[in-house]
């Protein structure tokens, strides 16, 4: 039998609403209704009933023919840098979980934050009949979203934002404050930042929250303790390296990212540094791994799931305020074993 025959004797077999009514005595509309996941659930006699005989006849609700009468496909796509990126496959598992609490179901692709590649997964994404999109990788300076804007595709951003367009992301502000804020309670005043890239608001968040305690603490910032990096391990390292070849050493670091705090790490373990005996290091995201290393990781923890829920309820709302269009979530420090006091 070829693969014709079979999909023409499964759609033979498939049993309908029609089916389970007539088995039942009520109107298909009860049976619709009585099965309907998204209803209050009914315990009366009748609905008892129609149940038992949609599970006997082996009844599967066509969510897909559900979808196209409600003009909608259930499907949202996201886009994000990359899912080798334990933050973003953290924040995608999020938003399929929250997406599937709403009856929707989540697609991915990715761009390797190349700022083309957008449009292009975008278009893969709405070919495929997405409802609308996530996006995780809105850059400054991009009019991508305008783009989406004028041709109607419904989107949400979310980890960055670009301050138009709704978006759900952590207060970034706050926590590069909260990791500034600890290490200068711990004596600290030299404090290297690693920035992480431009065009991301949610490093330049960071940034700013950094600026922010230090002003606050009265401390003066040296530029030469202000490292460019990406959001790589890579970058991490390489800056840590440049911190090392100065005349005058910080004598703690606040990472972008806990990549690059990672990074940071392997360059001062190699050059036979104390963490934190010499030096302590804050990252910024709190991925699962950095509890685990032999030094554990003090880090800022980003609440992934509430973002995403704040994303899907963006995505599903049909009226945002102005007030509400960017959602905020607080961060929270996590004091572990890279930071301590410093010693005079």
């Amino acid at each position: 039998m070829n693969l014709d025959d079979h999909s023409h004797q499964a759609a033979r077999a498939r049993v309908t609403l029609h089916d389970v009514a007539r088995e039942a005595g009520v109107s298909k509309s009860t049976v619709s209704r009585m099965l309907d996941e998204r209803l209050p659930k009914s315990d009366s006699a009748t609905a008892q009933r129609v149940r038992e005989i949609a599970l006997r006849l082996g009844y599967m609700r066509d969510v897909s023919a559900a979808a196209l009468r409600r003009g909608s496909t259930g499907m949202i796509g996201v886009i994000v840098p990359r899912l080798t990126d334990t933050v973003m496959a953290m924040l995608y598992e999020a938003l399929a979980k929250a997406a599937a609490r709403a009856g929707q179901f989540t697609i991915v692709a990715t761009t390797d934050d190349e700022p083309d590649a957008d449009r292009r997964a975008a278009e893969a994404l709405l070919r495929r009949g997405v409802d609308g999109l996530i996006l995780a990788t809105a850059r400054e300076g991009s009019d991508f979203t305008y783009e989406l804007a004028a041709r109607g595709v419904r989107y949400v951003l979310a980890l960055r934002h670009n301050g138009s367009s709704l978006a759900a992301v952590g207060d970034d502000q706050l926590g590069g404050y909260l990791a500034t804020r600890h290490l200068i309670d711990l004596g600290h005043r030299d404090i290297a930042v690693l920035t992480g890239p431009g065009y991301a608001t949610s490093a330049r968040g960071r940034v700013a929250g950094y600026h922010q305690a230090m002003q606050q603490a009265g401390l003066s910032v040296r530029a030469n303790l202000v490292v460019p990096s990406t959001f790589s391990i890579e970058s991490g390292a390489e800056a840590a390296a440049h911190l090392l070849a100065l005349p005058q050493r910080p004598s703690a670091i606040f990472a972008i990212n806990d990549n690059t705090a990672i990074g940071a790490l392997s360059t001062l373990v190699q050059h036979g540094m104390a963490v934190p005996g010499e030096i302590s290091v804050v990252g910024y995201n709190d991925i699962p791994i950095v509890r685990r290393l032999p030094t554990p990781l003090t880090t800022v923890r980003v609440p992934f799931d509430q973002i995403a829920a704040a994303a899907l309820d963006l995505f599903m709302a049909e009226d945002v305020t102005d007030a509400d269009r960017v959602r905020a979530v607080a961060p929270t420090l996590i004091p572990r074993a890279t930071t301590a006091r410093l010693q005079e």
